[in-house]
């Protein structure tokens, strides 16, 4: 705040000087108007032959006519009758109409004079006109003008200091308190939001607007400490199952070699699914888009993933359904989808895919129980198992969902469910292009 009064004062002052020296100039320059407007009416009555003695004039002017032979022809009220009041270099140096400055004592005039010159006559009997015009009254106007704004100035400074200390001081008010929660949230003493101001202006809006930036950078936060806890048990269930049994098997002089390792590469094929899964989402949390985009033939691309499993029924739809996708995305979607339905069908499950216009349906049905309905966003949740146990022996993470609706984002379509009526219905729609 010091450094802005600063500022303000010092150009306050620049501001005076330049309003005392605009001053002054246009002063003289008022000066000088006057005499030569009087010097060009005296010069007219010489012209004329209408010159009287004395010469009628302003009295705060004095008035010389001076010949060719340097000798005072006429002079008004209070001028001298004899002595010129320019000295003979003064006069030669002069041109029509020129102003020069000369001492007022030389006169009889108090402070300095100012002189205009005018030529007048016929050109064989020129004269001069003298108009002297004293700048002392003017000189004591500024002066007046200085010792004024020197005592006014330190006043006017200082009550700017105040004002701009009340102003300044309740602006920043608002800013210094989130400067100050800001710091006790740093410290951890006070829970994850600045004070809002109760004004309505920008930083109301600055604090808002900060406020739910905190609010993101806690839920990402949050969401990335139970991204990593949930890997780390994942990755802990095989990665003990593996120890244990190996452990095991040292002990054991007549180890089944054989369906130690056939284990072995269950636990292993787990970690593997359970890796790339983590790897694509990680990878859908920088907001990548799709890979290769295709003109794909959508009930081909079902059809290749529905054939490798035994227990899937798939309807083919009358007519070819095409979409413009990435393939192996798709086909990672529906594997994901029937793996997940077939670990909760209790007979068959059923996959379709069917052409609505605008988008291309791809529906996966199973007879299971199903999903209550205020789980079903749930589930679509990282490492989210409605029957944890089950889902862990049945060799599911809890990724599948979360990695179909991440999948079907990037290709700006939507995945939702509903009832089956008996089981599960999960509808993925995909923009035709």
């Amino acid at each position: 705040m010091w450094l802005t009064v600063m500022v303000v004062t010092a150009g306050l002052a620049v501001g005076l000087l330049l309003l005392v020296g605009v001053l002054n100039y246009a002063l003289l320059r008022a000066v000088n108007a006057e005499a030569l407007d009087t010097a060009t009416s005296v010069a007219k009555l010489v012209d004329q032959h209408q010159l009287s003695q004395p010469i009628p004039v302003n009295p705060a002017m004095q008035v010389q006519v001076i010949d060719d032979q340097q000798r005072v022809v006429a002079v008004s009220a209070g001028a001298d009758r004899l002595i010129p009041m320019l000295h003979d270099d003064e006069l030669r140096a002069l041109s029509d109409g020129e102003v020069t400055e000369i001492p007022g004592d030389r006169i009889g005039l108090e402070g300095n004079a100012r002189v205009v010159m005018k030529v007048a006559g016929p050109p064989s009997e020129p004269v001069r006109v003298l108009v002297a015009r004293s700048t002392d009254d003017l000189s004591q106007g500024v002066h007046i003008l200085r010792v004024t704004l020197l005592v006014a100035f330190p006043l006017l400074v200082g009550m700017l200091a105040v004002v701009m200390w009340r102003i300044l001081g309740a602006a920043l008010r608002p800013v210094d308190a989130l400067r100050a929660g800001a710091e006790e949230i740093t410290g951890g003493t006070r829970h994850g939001r600045l004070p809002l101001p109760e004004s309505r202006d920008e930083i109301y809006r600055l604090a808002v607007t900060l406020n739910g930036m905190l609010y993101r950078l806690d839920s990402a936060r949050a969401r990335q400490r139970a991204f990593v806890a949930d890997a780390a048990h994942e990755l802990r269930s095989p990665l003990t199952n593996m120890r244990t049994e190996l452990e095991v098997a040292q002990r054991l002089p007549d180890t089944d070699w054989p369906a130690l390792s056939a284990d072995l590469l269950t636990d292993v094929g787990r970690l593997s699914r359970l890796v790339d899964d983590l790897l694509l989402l990680a990878r859908s949390d920088d907001a990548a888009p799709p890979g290769r985009l295709a003109d794909a033939d959508l009930d081909g691309v079902v059809a290749d993933v529905a054939s490798r499993y035994e227990n899937v029924c798939y309807e083919r739809p009358a007519e070819p359904v095409r979409a413009t996708v990435e393939p192996d995305a798709i086909g990672r979607v529906v594997a994901n989808l029937i793996d997940n339905a077939e670990r909760h069908a209790r007979s068959r499950v059923t996959v379709e895919v069917a052409d609505e216009g605008e988008y291309a349906r791809i529906t996966v049905r199973d007879d299971g129980p199903g999903i209550p309905p205020e789980d079903r966003e749930r589930v679509f949740d990282r490492f989210t198992r409605l029957d944890d146990a089950r889902a862990r022996d049945a060799g599911g993470t809890g990724l599948g969902l979360a990695i179909v609706r991440e999948l079907v984002r990037r290709h700006g379509g939507t995945v939702t469910l509903g009832d089956a009526s008996p089981g599960l219905r999960v509808d993925v729609r995909l923009p035709v292009t």
